[in-house]
């Protein structure tokens, strides 16, 4: 017979998952529908200088002619340009290492690059509201896929998953009568899928959204249940940073963010970036 904890866990699986189908993966966004930003007092600043890497695709990147693009970069153009201050914003190019500490240094306003929003960064920075969440998914072979839900279709099933990582935790956490497979990278995971040695993989959906369409998966694959969201074990997302003296300048980009998103512009970006939604 299931233990209280194990019933209780698996009512919280299925509820994330029926909340899942229910999303329009065309326009999945993570903002409040119910708040209403007042426009703010716009920021006395000569120029707001963002300050991005290059170096995560499809966030950041150079493309082929060495521009830089991404969807952040798209995004606080577009925020930019509903705050009417797309003249006084400019986006720069550092080693991610680099981001934080020349913001620090008020060589530039705000950080888009993933800079986790934690409590110790929180301690010297300032977040606008989180515009994308990380999905966990399940990924099946097409021949051996898994109905909804989950919670209960993957008792028993071998599911691989990179040994160490945050996926290992959500796995037994909400899915406990999976039979965990743990490998040393998300490619040795994959291969056993391909070759049928575990039934599943479970890991970052937007990881495994291209994975899909690559030729490493050659058709073989498709997304079964979710997408999986949870704080506590995959962090609060995409936010915008800026120094905690700028509090202000995030609460503009939060408004501007907000915009883009009620014009169904941010719904144009996840599908320009993301044509194998993770969602």
């Amino acid at each position: 017979m299931l233990n209280i904890r194990r019933v209780v866990i698996l009512l919280v699986a299925i509820l994330v998952g029926s909340t899942a189908a229910a999303q329009d993966v065309g326009t999945v966004n993570f903002w409040d529908q119910h708040q209403r930003l007042a426009k703010p007092a716009l920021p006395t600043l000569e120029r707001i200088r963002f300050l991005t890497s290059v170096d995560y695709p499809p966030f950041n990147f150079l493309d082929a002619r060495g521009r830089l693009g991404g969807f952040n970069v798209d995004l606080v153009q577009a925020a930019c340009e509903e705050l009417g201050l797309i003249d006084r914003c400019q986006i720069e190019a550092r080693p991610f290492a680099d981001l934080v500490p020349a913001l620090l240094r008020g060589e530039g306003e705000a950080v888009v690059a993933g800079v986790a929003v934690t409590a110790p960064n929180r301690a010297t920075l300032a977040f606008t509201e989180s515009y994308f969440r990380y999905p966990a998914r399940f990924v099946t072979r097409k021949d051996r896929p898994l109905a909804e839900p989950l919670a209960f279709s993957s008792t028993g099933k071998k599911v691989g998953v990179v040994d160490g990582s945050a996926h290992v935790a959500m796995l037994a956490t909400f899915f406990p009568m999976a039979a965990r497979v743990a490998f040393d990278n998300r490619e040795l995971a994959l291969e056993a899928l391909r070759k049928g040695d575990v039934d599943a993989v479970f890991g970052d959906g937007v990881g495994l959204s291209f994975w899909l369409e690559s030729e490493a998966a050659d058709r073989c694959c498709s997304f079964s249940g979710g997408p999986y969201l949870s704080q506590r074990f995959l962090g609060e997302g995409l936010a915008i940073a800026v120094a905690r003296k700028n509090a202000d300048l995030a609460k503009a980009l939060d408004y501007g963010i907000g915009q883009v998103i009620a014009k169904r512009r941010f719904s144009e970006l996840m599908l320009r970036y993301f044509p194998v939604s993770a969602f």
